[in-house]
C-alpha cells in the first residue's frame, strides 16, 4: 500500500472526511464567542471586531482609488438602427441576441452543421419507421 512521506503529508488538504467527526476547519476568522451548555451560542462582546472611523474624515487629504466626479465611460459597442428611412448609430451596452447575431455571422460553419443536424432530426422524426 501507498504511504506518503512525512513531506508529502504536510502538503496533503486535510477535511472533514478525512477526519472522524466534530472536525471543523473554520475559515481563519476567529470565534466571537462561545456555546453554553444548553447549546445557545453566547456572544463575547470583548471579542467582537469594532471599527472606528476616523474623525475630520472630509478634509483628509488622501482621495479615494476611485474619484466622485468620473463621468460613465461609455460603451465601445455600437448599433445601427433604421427609422424611417434614416440609419443612427447608437451606443449601447451588448444583450444576448446581440452576442447570439455576432456569434453566428462570424462562425457561419459551425450554423451551418447545426441546422443541418436539426433538419436531419426532424426529418428522421417524420418519416414512418418500418
Amino acid at each position: 500500500m501507498f504511504k506518503p512521506s512525512q513531506p508529502m503529508l504536510a502538503r496533503l488538504r486535510l477535511t472533514t472526511k478525512q477526519v472522524n467527526g466534530g472536525y471543523y476547519k473554520g475559515t481563519r476568522t476567529g470565534s466571537m464567542g462561545h456555546f453554553d451548555s444548553k447549546g445557545n451560542y453566547v456572544i463575547d462582546w470583548t471579542k467582537v471586531r469594532t471599527y472606528v472611523v476616523p474623525e475630520g474624515l472630509d478634509t483628509f487629504k488622501l482621495t479615494p482609488f476611485v474619484t466622485k466626479r468620473m463621468n460613465p465611460t461609455p460603451s465601445a459597442y455600437k448599433k445601427e438602427i433604421e427609422r424611417n428611412g434614416r440609419t443612427y448609430s447608437t451606443i449601447d451596452g451588448m444583450k444576448g441576441t446581440d452576442y447570439l447575431e455576432q456569434w453566428y455571422s462570424s462562425n457561419p460553419d459551425e450554423v451551418l452543421a447545426r441546422e443541418t443536424a436539426e433538419q436531419e432530426a426532424v426529418e428522421e422524426l417524420r418519416s414512418p419507421k418500418p
